[in-house]
């Protein structure tokens, strides 16, 4: 059966559409605290044990991904995150804290972790002239998930109660990502689109090669991998922390309202998942090294000037321009580590990559409430930040730098080749 690429990005994106809903976390914090009694710290640790499982899973079961192939590994996270959301709904009924964190935490975490790493190494594979703007789509469903379950949820709860709620949406999760897992499957080796095959037969360059293909051993033993990780850890570090306190700093730093926070708040969801989109598909015509550079680039400005902003509007913008940058990280992540060592295990070494993912989120709230509680200010904050950013301008320079320098050897080592045989 010949698949249609674009459907399977539509199954990737049912995949990550699903397991992106638990971002939608907070709509349940208070519904749960005033039913059930619960203090917020202790709902809020199933949420960490969930991100925190999220990322290292990716790592721990990248192997198996790639071994199982994308179909039964979907359908593997499809039945844990199923599982875990629907779970918390027992263990709301059974009013039983550890059975929470369990389901909503750790059943929820693993089925998160499998399924966000099991389509995208085979989205790359299908879209060898796009892998910006395939990496790019899934990953903003990823990003959309908890813009359609924050409402739906919301409306549920008061209607059927928490319980009957995470049941109906558990279900519902299921259900979505078993139809994504049962279409989604790897090219034939060699596959090109239509429009390569004609750029190939005219004797065109159809699509830059690889710099290396190497496995995922191979590639962590490489200065690349660990540049890449580095800079991925401050990006999202960076993004984490501005998303967990950007309503109280805004209210703090130029006076915005509890309102015109919550609003904010709500615009920069937009900002995460269409910056997931747009970077991933710019990158495919500037070069993902370049993309990292504008991030930071932008970003170190941002840090710099944010502390002496006053106009609402310009502060805002400018947190908008982090948050896009955030999820842009994410989506030209395993677009970049394709191009850097090839789709031989991208599964697996995109799953060490997002490792960056837990850290980022356990060490970006942390390291603000900290500087935050030290100096009484979030304005020290940006500083710091600002500290990080700088050196990670300076690992993308090196990292771009490499490159080309490698993609030159190569292309010459090529041009050999032929005249060799000639």
């Amino acid at each position: 059966m010949n698949k249609n690429r674009w459907l399977i990005a539509l199954s990737a994106i049912a995949i990550h559409l699903s397991i992106g809903g638990a971002y939608a976390y907070s709509v349940y914090k208070l519904p749960i605290v005033t039913e059930m009694g619960w203090s917020e710290t202790k709902v809020t640790v199933a949420f960490t044990i969930m991100m925190g499982l999220a990322g290292f899973s990716a790592a721990l079961f990248g192997s198996l991904v790639e071994k199982m192939g994308p179909r039964k590994s979907a359908m593997v996270a499809a039945v844990l995150f199923g599982a875990g959301q629907a779970g918390a709904g027992v263990a709301i009924s059974m009013d039983s804290v550890v059975m929470y964190w369990l389901t909503y935490g750790v059943l929820s975490g693993l089925g998160m972790g499998i399924g966000y790493i099991a389509p995208v190494s085979t989205l790359v594979k299908w879209f060898p002239d796009r892998r910006g703007l395939a990496t790019g789509m899934a990953v903003l469903g990823f990003g959309s998930g908890a813009l359609i379950t924050a409402p739906v949820a919301a409306n549920l709860m008061e209607a059927v109660g928490i319980s009957t709620t995470y049941f109906i949406l558990g279900a519902s999760y299921f259900t979505l990502m078993i139809l994504g897992a049962s279409y989604i499957a790897p090219p034939k080796p060699g596959y090109m689109p239509a429009n390569m095959k004609a750029a190939a037969d005219k004797g065109k360059e159809v699509v830059k090669k690889d710099l290396a293909v190497m496995s995922a051993r191979e590639a962590v033993k490489t200065k690349h991998f660990w540049m890449l990780w580095s800079m991925h850890l401050v990006n999202v570090t960076a993004g984490i922390m501005m998303i967990s306190v950007a309503s109280p700093m805004a209210q703090e730093i130029v006076g915005l309202s509890v309102a015109g926070a919550a609003a904010m708040v709500g615009i920069m969801g937009l900002f995460n998942g269409g910056g997931r989109l747009i970077w991933a598909a710019v990158s495919d015509y500037i070069g993902r090294s370049n993309v990292f550079v504008i991030f930071f680039t932008a970003q170190l400005i941002t840090f710099i000037v944010l502390p002496h902003t006053t106009n609402v509007i310009i502060f805002q913008a400018l947190i908008f321009l982090v948050v896009s940058c955030y999820g842009g990280g994410f989506s030209n992540l395993p677009a970049f580590a394709s191009d850097l060592f090839g789709t031989k295990q991208l599964g697996v070494i995109h799953g060490y990559l997002l490792t960056t993912w837990s850290l980022g989120g356990i060490f970006g709230p942390l390291l603000v409430s900290t500087i935050k509680n030290a100096y009484g200010s979030y304005i020290p904050v940006f500083y710091v930040f600002a500290g990080l950013i700088a050196a990670s301008l300076i690992i993308s320079l090196t990292l771009r730098a490499d490159v080309r320098k490698q993609t030159a050897l190569k292309a010459a080592q090529n041009v050999g080749d032929v005249s060799a045989t000639q």
